[in-house]
This record gives structure tokens, sequence and C-alpha cells, in this order.
């Protein structure tokens, strides 16, 4: 089973207006997880000087059924309604209450794919192993190899004799800080 990376996402659109009243969201899709995400609702240009209200009806209900009135549109003084941040399970129901419209609804239907726990846990499962066998491969053992590099080496005696004599007549390099001046003699 591939699994997407991206869910999948359509526009959705409907015109409700004096002949169409109500227009219903639903799928029958059963692999998916699907969820409508309402952005805008707006006049059409032929809108008469009313007011339009726009009522949501959601599962299924039919015409007993409780509706919310989410929507008030009105041609002069607000022709758009932005509704970013609702996002609805099908069967959504919109309904235009009150008006002639036509009211545009726009909204984006998002699909995801359904997993069931077992699948969910077998597909974790698989994603480990493939994990493990990878890390093996990429990293073969080495072996270390010793050297005599961290070893100091013992200096020789000409060595030693030398640079006390070069040191006798040089400052010490250690103990001085950046930008210290020296200290006086005493005398």
């Amino acid at each position: 089973m591939n699994k997407p990376e991206k869910p999948l996402s359509t526009l959705w659109g409907c015109e409700l207006n004096e002949s169409n009243k109500e227009e219903t969201f639903k799928t029958d899709d059963t692999n998916h997880q699907h969820q409508l995400a309402l952005r805008t609702m707006c006049l059409g240009h032929t809108a008469k000087d009313e007011f339009n209200i726009v009522e949501l009806v959601t599962g299924e209900g039919g015409d007993g059924a409780k509706a919310v009135p989410i929507v008030t549109l009105h041609a002069k003084s607000m022709p758009t309604v932005n509704l970013s941040g609702l996002d609805l399970h099908p069967p959504v129901t919109f309904r235009l209450r009150y008006g002639s419209g036509p009211v545009f609804v726009g909204a984006e239907h998002v699909a995801l794919e359904d997993y069931s726990d077992e699948e969910l846990e077998d597909e974790e499962m698989d994603e480990e192993v493939e994990e493990e066998e990878e890390d093996i491969e990429e990293s073969p053992v080495k072996k270390v190899k010793k050297t005599g590099a961290g070893k100091r080496k013992k200096p020789e005696k000409g060595d030693d004799e030398g640079e006390a004599s070069e040191g006798e007549n040089n400052p010490p390099k250690k103990g001085k800080g950046r930008g210290r001046k020296p200290l006086a003699a005493k005398v």
C-alpha cells in the first residue's frame, strides 16, 4: 500500500439561488477520511438589494434537522465572507434560508488516507526494519589501527641543552596575557 506524501485536495463549490436553495456535499468513498474546509461565501453580481442568509446542516437530517445560520450577506454592506478555519465532515448541506441569491460557496475538499490500527502498526514496523537495514548497510564496521602518533617522543640530550640555553635569553612563552604590559623591573 503506497502512502501519499500529501493529502488529496480539490476545490469544491456550489451556487445557491431561487431555483436551487439547497446543496449537499457528501461522499461514498470509505477508503479515505473526508473533510470540507470552507473558504468563502459571496454574492453574485446579479444579487438584489436584500439580505441572504445561508444556514448549515451537518449529518443526515432531512427536513426536520436543526440548521445553524453561518452567513448573512448583503450586496451593499457585506457581499463576501471569509470562512477559513471552518472544517466540516460530510455529509454537509448548505441551505439558502432567506433571499434569492445567487450565493457562491467556495471550499476545499481534503481526502486523507484512512488506516486501521493494525495497518498503521504493521506499516510502522516495516518502516523501522527498513531504517535499521539501511543503517547497517551505510555504516560498515571499520578496524582501528593503533599507531604511535599519540605517544610523546623523548627528547634527545643534545636538544634539551640547546633549548635551555635559548630559553634563558628569551622571555617565557606562556603566562603573559595578550596586550599586557610587562612589569617594571624592581631595582
